[in-house]
């Protein structure tokens, strides 16, 4: 498994993740959008965390800078 995820776009992910977490805990996002948004939040965290984004590979978009061998 390649990283296929840079910097700019690990840090975006970490940032919309943290903001959905805080919206839900705080009762502004409720419901079922709150528990899809949720879901997505953690599913941002985790491809951030492993620098792979597996829907990056079908358009073949690489934001990494590295290449590697």
């Amino acid at each position: 498994m390649k990283k296929n995820m840079g910097s700019a776009d690990k840090l975006i992910r970490l940032a919309v993740a943290a903001i959905i977490g805080v919206l839900y805990f705080m009762g502004i996002l409720s419901g079922t959008l709150g528990i899809v948004l949720l879901g997505l939040a953690i599913v941002f965290a985790l491809t951030s965390f492993i620098s792979f984004c597996p829907l990056y590979i079908p358009f073949g978009i690489n934001t990494c800078s590295k290449k590697e061998k």
